[in-house]
C-alpha cells in the first residue's frame, strides 16, 4: 500500500512537469523563396557556459553551435553544404537567420540547449513557398461555334505547387481548385456572355501571398460569328491581292 502511494505521487509529479518533462511544441514558420527568415529563441536566461546547438533535418545535422560566446557555423567546406554563408547565429539572442532562403531549406529545425540545469529543446517546422507566377487568361478556342452566345475562358499557371487558383465575380468566389503536387500546370475554366459587364478576376494564392489577373471581356472574347466573318474578309482581301498581282504581271 505504501509503495503504491509513493508511485502514484511520483507519477503525479511527472505529469505536472515537476521534473521538467513538458510536451514538445513545434512552431510552424512560413516564408517565401528568396526572402530571409529568423528563428527566434525567445530565451532570456542563458548562461555563458550553456552549450547551444542548432540542427536541421530528420537526421539532426548540426548547422551552428555556440559555447562560451564562440560561434561556429558549418558551411560548404564542412560536412554540411546546405547553407554556406547564408546562415548566421546571433551571439546575444542565439536566434538563427537564414538569408536568400531556398525551397530545399524547408524542414525541421531544432535548437538544443545543454546546461547544468539539464537539456531543453525548441523545434521549428519551416515551409518555403515558391514565388507565384501571374495567371494568364486565354480563350478556349475549341469551345467556339457560331451558334454560341458565350465565351469560354481558361485561367492558367505553370510550374506551381501548394497553391489555389480561383475565379471571382466582383467579391464573390465562383470556383476554385487547389494542388499540392510539384511543378504542374493548373487551369480553371470560366464561361461568360459576350455582353457581360461584370468584373472578373483570376487569383492564385498560397499561405503567404497572391497574384491577381483581371479579365477584360472585350479584349479576350470576340463572338465566333464575328471572328468567322473577319476570317472570311481576310481571305477575300488576300485573294483579291493575289488576283491583282497576277493580272498586273501578265
Amino acid at each position: 500500500m505504501f509503495f503504491s502511494m509513493i508511485f502514484s505521487f511520483l507519477l503525479l509529479f511527472v505529469l505536472h512537469g515537476v521534473f521538467g518533462v513538458e510536451p514538445e511544441e513545434v512552431k510552424s514558420v512560413s516564408v517565401m523563396e528568396g526572402d530571409s527568415v529568423i528563428l527566434h529563441t525567445d530565451l532570456t536566461e542563458l548562461q555563458r557556459h550553456d552549450y547551444i546547438v542548432w540542427m536541421f533535418g530528420p537526421q539532426g545535422t548540426r548547422i551552428a553551435e555556440m559555447y562560451k560566446n564562440r560561434i561556429d557555423t558549418y558551411d560548404s567546406n564542412d560536412s554540411n553544404d546546405t547553407f554556406g554563408d547564408r546562415l548566421k547565429l546571433d551571439s546575444q539572442t542565439e536566434s538563427v537567420t537564414i538569408t536568400n532562403i531556398r525551397l530545399t531549406d524547408s524542414g525541421l529545425y531544432q535548437l538544443q540547449i545543454r546546461s547544468d540545469r539539464g537539456t531543453s529543446y525548441k523545434r521549428y517546422n519551416v515551409t518555403v513557398f515558391a514565388r507565384l507566377p501571374v495567371p494568364v487568361i486565354i480563350r478556349n478556342s475549341s469551345q467556339c461555334s457560331s451558334a454560341s452566345e458565350k465565351c469560354v475562358l481558361l485561367c492558367s499557371v505553370m510550374n506551381v505547387s501548394h497553391v489555389s487558383l480561383s475565379w471571382y465575380k466582383g467579391k464573390s468566389l465562383l470556383s476554385s481548385i487547389s494542388v499540392s503536387d510539384l511543378n504542374i500546370r493548373l487551369s480553371l475554366p470560366l464561361e461568360v456572355e459576350y455582353q457581360d459587364t461584370n468584373t472578373y478576376r483570376c487569383v492564385i494564392n498560397n499561405h503567404i501571398t497572391n497574384h491577381t489577373q483581371h479579365l477584360h471581356i472585350t479584349d479576350v472574347c470576340e463572338s465566333c460569328s464575328g471572328k468567322q466573318a473577319k476570317s472570311a474578309g481576310d481571305q477575300i482581301i488576300i485573294s483579291l491581292t493575289v488576283y491583282i498581282y497576277i493580272k498586273h504581271n501578265l
